[in-house]
């Protein structure tokens, strides 16, 4: 059975519309990846979307140099359109857009050239009569110097039309279609590598006004903001945080201390809540040498932070910072910030509180525009004769009435293909083999005498609880069939139970094994030696606290992940590690196998989540683009999909296939702990630190929904078996059941809602709350249903 593309064993090729192509880098947050999955700039998703025209990077031992970059968020062969263009006139013009284009074709950007040609309304042969290929690059090196001041300096003038001839509008024209037609136009940057060299990133910083100005300018924002119109108020509140944290961060690199301390003291205090630990951080960088190794500080910087603005206010805003002159500002939104505009009422601030909170602002409305095939694969059809010998060893008349049913419902949904489900081939998945079957033939029995919940039948819940654990239970799974648990430990240890009567049992040893008829029909039976039964096996093998469990669907295998930087994969016949999988280079918080077996996804502290394949010690796909730790991991219900929740304040869903990232949800206010995809793989739910369960429409890309009710941790969440009920468990020692069939039905995906991405959360979350279930003194760590949906539930227990 073939894995996914030997070839992108390291890293996954991502061809974007533009340039040459490029590899996901294998660091998070590191320039590639500033809104997008690790992307470079220029894709329709990425962060920015700055194509940046440099030549240097990687000729010069990666110093990267002042060059024209272009910033267009335009896909492949859409013409950018003009927004307003700095007054233009002299023939100097004309020769800076000629440095312009020569400058895009030596670095065979020609779309860009091609955009920039038409938008002047230039012919080829203006180019090649304007002289030799040598004049014009003498004049591009004299006049790119000139052009980053001019282009910067008139920016915030006042805008007017150009006549179609001239060069200026051209150069505009492109960059102001970085965030919508009326984004600021920002000709000239530093271009930064993927992976950025530090002094190349804090240098940003050097451009810098008169320290004691900075309060001064800031508080005239401030002042401007609050005396604003209230629809207008709530939107642009939204520049406080990011701009106070340039304002501050510029001031320590251009080593103004003692401003810095002031500025931070009188404003820190003006910022939302949910900032605070990020203020804390902040607070600890006082000098221009903290800086440099601060991964807070590097993320801030190199991905910008996005700003959703109706096109009022950011008319409003722009005209302010014109009339009062304020570059400093002005220089800091072009720079640092990425403002996605919209058309049409200004959002509230209830829908805005829904929506921010992540390290990097909001996702822009592009990341979500992707199409992702949220369906289910089709089943497997189950042969017959299997199900004939199933049924002999039953009871002759009740069984067949109960299971044709069921049959019949799988053979109609292999006929009608789900219209959102992947095609069946899209990714290789392992063949089923003949246990798989008798499995699926089990899964059908059971599901017969399934219990159908909703608020009037409530399941019941069977609670494991660790004792004396001290603290040490750091993960648990449980089995698809309910008939093993596993717990991770700070031990280093992972412990595995049975909870059935049936005993845990090795294999013989290789000398015993030799003396068994292997044609017997009970072979498997006597593999199995019963000097070796008991209800529990202890595994050992890791270095540190084991993070991370999953049991493989067919129970031959359990994952484990661990604070030593590996994930194992262990034997359930011998109770042996078989691979220890090394590519984390720091702690692995979580990991989980496919729905399907022989995948499985493991992300860490390093801030990549990773594709593996339990036969190929190499990731198949580095999955990059977070800008913090990377929490928690679940396959889709289609295995073509991975959920990452992050420490960045973020859950991304990535591509399998490719490795990109197909959707961006912001709205949590504290780092993502778990994370579930409802049965019919349309919803996701999400918790966090924050105790809020957030529910997403993925096809849409849509927050839907928002329960409130846990005052601490969301650690587990799961969905019933038909979706009809959300079980949430946290570290407020409660397990809480919600009606999800209410809190997903007449949801508002008009197009309107899609496009803009105002949601109007009820605020229901009393209404859909169905029952609190309090333990004495036991956060909830894992939740699970069984196939009769009875609820599984598991924690240590912590003397107060």
């Amino acid at each position: 059975m073939a894995a996914l593309a030997e070839e992108q064993t390291e890293v996954a090729v991502k061809l974007e519309p533009e340039g040459p192509p490029t590899l996901l880098p294998p660091q998070a947050g590191d320039g590639a990846g500033e809104g997008s999955g690790g992307t470079t700039n220029n894709g329709p998703n990425g962060g920015g979307g700055n194509v940046a025209a440099s030549s240097s990077t990687g000729g010069d031992g990666g110093t990267p140099k002042l060059t024209v970059a272009v910033s267009t968020a335009a896909p492949a062969g859409a013409v950018p359109v003009p927004a307003a263009a700095p007054e233009a006139g002299a023939p100097h013009d004309r020769q800076t857009l000629l440095a312009v284009l020569q400058f895009l074709r030596q670095s065979n950007l020609r779309e860009a050239e091609e955009a920039l040609r038409r938008e002047a309304r230039l012919l080829e042969e203006a180019v090649a009569g304007s002289g030799a290929s040598g004049e014009v690059d003498s004049v591009g090196a004299e006049v790119a110097s000139a052009l980053l001041s001019r282009v910067t300096a008139s920016a915030p003038g006042p805008a007017a039309p150009d006549p179609p001839g001239t060069g200026a509008s051209g150069v505009t024209a492109v960059s102001g279609s970085a965030s919508g037609p009326a984004a600021p136009g920002k000709v000239g940057s530093v271009a930064v590598e993927d992976q950025p060299d530090v002094s190349a990133v804090l240098s940003a910083y050097s451009q810098q006004g008169d320290p004691t100005m900075y309060e001064e300018y800031y508080s005239g924002l401030k002042h401007f903001i609050e005396c604003s119109l209230d629809c207008h108020r709530a939107e642009l509140s939204q520049l406080f945080y990011p701009l106070f944290v340039h304002m501050y961060l510029e001031l320590v690199y251009n080593q103004h201390e003692n401003e810095a301390k002031s500025f931070f003291e009188k404003f820190h205090g003006d910022q939302e809540c949910y900032y605070q630990d990020d203020l804390r951080v902040l607070s600890s960088l006082t000098k221009k040498e903290h800086m440099k190794g601060n991964e807070t500080m590097l993320d801030f910087r190199t991905s910008k932070f996005v700003l959703r603005i109706s096109r009022d206010s950011y008319q409003l805003l722009k005209r302010h910072l014109q009339e009062k002159q304020n570059n400093q500002i002005w220089n800091i939104v072009q720079e640092h910030l990425y403002i996605d505009i919209f058309d049409g009422m200004p959002r509230s601030k209830q829908q805005i509180d829904a929506m921010v909170g992540s390290l990097a602002g909001e996702a822009k409305r592009e990341a979500n525009k992707s199409k992702v095939f949220f369906g289910l694969l089709k089943e497997p059809e189950i042969e017959v004769p299997l199900d004939d010998e199933d049924e002999e060893g039953e009871n002759e008349e009740g069984k067949p009435k109960k299971k044709k049913p069921k049959k019949d419902s799988i053979g109609s949904k292999s006929k009608k293909q789900d219209p959102n489900a992947p095609p069946q081939n899209r990714i290789p998945l392992p063949e089923l083999k003949d246990s798989d079957k008798l499995d699926k033939i089990m899964n059908m029995k059971e599901t017969t005498k399934r219990v159908r919940l909703g608020p009037d039948c409530l399941p019941s819940i069977c609670f494991y609880t660790f004792l004396n654990a001290y603290q040490g239970l750091t993960a648990v799974d449980v089995t698809d069939d309910s008939s093993l648990i596993a717990g991770g430990f700070a031990d280093s240890t992972v412990r595995v139970w049975s909870v059935t009567p049936k005993k845990l049992r090795s294999v013989k040893q290789a000398s015993d094994l030799s003396l068994i008829d292997k044609e017997s029909d009970d072979v498997l039976e006597r593999i199995m030696d019963e000097k070796t039964a008991s209800e529990l096996k202890i595994l050992y093998g890791h270095s540190g606290p084991v993070y991370g469990a999953s049991f493989s669907p067919d129970r031959n295998y359990l994952l484990s992940s661990s604070e030593d930087g590996t994930v194992r994969l262990w034997s359930l016949q011998t109770f042996t590690c078989l691979v220890g999988y090394k590519g984390h280079n720091y702690p692995v918080w979580d990991t989980q196998f496919s729905p399907y077996g022989y995948y499985f996804v493991s992300g860490g502290h390093d801030r990549v989540a990773r594709l593996w394949a339990t036969d190929h010690y190499q990731p198949l796909r580095i999955f990059a683009g977070h800008l913090a730790d990377v929490n928690c991991t679940r396959f889709h219900p289609n295995s073509n999909y991975v959920a990452t929740g992050s420490a960045d304040r973020t859950v991304r869903l990535w591509d399998v296939l490719n490795g990109n990232c197909v959707r961006i949800f912001t709205g949590h206010k504290g780092p993502i702990h778990s994370l579930t995809f409802s049965p019919n793989g349309r919803f996701l739910a999400t918790g966090a630190t924050d105790g809020r369960v957030l529910l997403w429409d993925i096809g849409h890309g849509l927050m839907v929904g928002e329960l409130k009710g846990h005052t601490d941790t969301v650690c587990s969440l799961r969905f019933s078996r038909d979706g009809e009920i959300l079980a949430s468990g946290s570290m407020d020692n409660t397990v809480r059941l919600w009606d999800a069939i209410k809190a997903f039905e007449d949801l508002e995906t008009d197009d309107f809602t899609t496009a803009t991405g105002h949601i109007n959360l009820p605020e229901n979350s009393q209404e859909l709350l169905l029952g609190t279930y309090m333990t004495k003194s036991t956060p909830v760590v894992h939740l699970h249903f069984t196939r009769r949906n009875l609820v599984l539930a598991a924690g240590a227990y912590s003397p107060q």
